[in-house]
């Protein structure tokens, strides 16, 4: 088994508590107490979790972390701040990149907890990919709901992956090893739901040959997805409802009640809330299931993770080496997708057998594509909006070290020379940077 590093990047030396507790999670503790030792043992070790405590240092906490998720990208990072800093923990997830955070004072089980979440969060996210903010914060949220049994409602679009999202709750959770069973309530004829999700008994209706376990006796001990929920018929919904708050069910054509002991995740792609209030939609059952809610953005709002899931696509189902063209590139970031990640999934398998070289092409792609001069302006306003965070970043910690190169350049982890390049970078694309004294 590899050898796991945790990196505690903090300027008190950790006590004897926070020892054992890493060692007894598995992990070989690094204590680190500047940020140049901290980047050195993210390059010699490229430790899997990383605490940072930015009491005593010259950056704010989220600089601090948007540094080392650069120098260390595979890295989990969790912000430490005292109990009155959330605002500060919040920022350090929304713009720095940290998975999550823990509060100042903790006791160790509270250290143990976070470290087996992140830990987790990585192990289960193999066929998840989430390069954008946004979807590692839907990530992060989805890893915390993995930690307790209570319900999760997944909204989002079809095809938006939300089956995946649930299946990443699971193999999160401590039901890891026992079943999932997913349901897509839209697809199963209505007069045959309630048999499929309880089960019956031989002789309760025409047809029933022998005794039959429902999903959710099939899923006992794991997980059930409740795929496209809203399509439920109202009379079901009574009958879920009763299974839910009673944690048993019936099969049909029997009196035996089975004890459940099971997650249940629903997902739906329609505003749940509003099929409640048109009366399409049990509120009991809604508040039942709207424990812990998650929204999975749309592809066309996470752009980010474009590219990167194509890839993914074309390594799974193509033969190795396959690349793009830049124009189908740009073409892919400018297309609406519609359909999704399910789309992309198909476009990319007719990709593979229409294209003719080992390069993919955009004609290979057939999308209702945008000219090729439109589609480059998409992707240029893309990487333009990327440079512009870069910039933003390298100006406030300018401003912050009052125009000092060298502090600056420090806190970076580049060279002055490679500072000087970027600023030059900065004054071509409008900036004033010579106005910081």
């Amino acid at each position: 088994m590899d050898q796991k590093y945790l990196l505690w990047f903090a300027n008190k030396q950790p006590n004897q508590e926070i020892v054992a507790a890493v060692a007894g999670e598995g992990f070989t503790l690094l204590h680190s107490n500047s940020v140049p030792e901290a980047i050195s043992y993210c390059i010699d070790v490229e430790p899997q979790l990383i605490f940072i405590d930015a009491d005593g240092e010259q950056m704010a906490l989220v600089d601090l972390v948007a540094l080392v998720r650069k120098t260390c990208p595979n890295g989990q990072i969790i912000s430490l701040v005292d109990s009155s800093q959330s605002d500060i923990a919040s920022q350090s997830l929304s713009k720095g990149g940290a998975v999550d955070f823990l509060l100042k004072p903790f006791f160790p089980e509270q250290l143990k907890l976070t470290i087996r979440n992140a830990d987790s969060m990585k192990k289960g996210v193999t066929d998840l990919i989430a390069v954008s903010i946004k979807s590692q914060q839907v990530l992060r949220l989805a890893n915390r709901a993995a930690q307790t049994s209570a319900s999760v409602l997944i909204m989002g679009e079809s095809g938006t992956g939300k089956e995946k999202l649930a299946h990443f709750i699971h193999q999160s959770s401590s039901r890891a090893e026992q079943p999932f069973v997913a349901v897509n309530c839209a697809a199963i004829p209505e007069n045959m739901l309630e048999s499929m999700l309880f089960g019956y008994n031989k002789g309760a209706f025409t047809g029933a040959v022998s005794n039959q376990a429902g999903k959710f006796e099939l899923a006992n001990g794991g997980t059930i997805l409740l795929d496209e929920i809203s399509e439920l018929p109202l009379e079901l919904q009574a009958k879920l409802l009763r299974v839910l708050q009673e944690r048993e069910v019936e099969r049909l054509g029997s009196h035996q009640r089975i004890k459940l002991d099971i997650r249940v995740i629903a997902s739906c792609n329609k505003p749940l809330r509003e099929q409640v209030e048109q009366g399409l939609f049990r509120e009991d059952l809604f508040y039942r299931l709207d424990v812990l809610p998650l929204s999975w953005p749309a592809l066309r709002d996470r752009p980010e993770d474009i590219l990167p899931l194509a890839k993914y696509f074309i390594a799974k189902y193509g033969p190795e080496k396959f690349s793009f063209s830049r124009e189908a590139e740009d073409v892919m970031l400018c297309y609406n997708w519609p359909g999704n990640v399910r789309e992309l999934e198909n476009v990319m398998q007719r990709a593979i057998v229409m294209a003719r070289g080992a390069q993919i092409q955009v004609e290979d792609l057939n999308l209702p594509h945008c000219s090729a001069q439109v589609a480059r302006l998409c992707a240029s306003e893309l990487k333009n909006n990327k440079k512009q965070a870069e910039f933003d970043y390298i100006y406030d910690l300018l401003s912050r070290f009052k125009g000092h190169r060298k502090q600056t350049a420090d806190a970076l982890g580049v060279s002055t020379r490679a500072l000087r390049y970027k600023l030059a970078a900065m004054r071509e694309y409008g900036m004033d940077i010579d106005a910081i004294a």
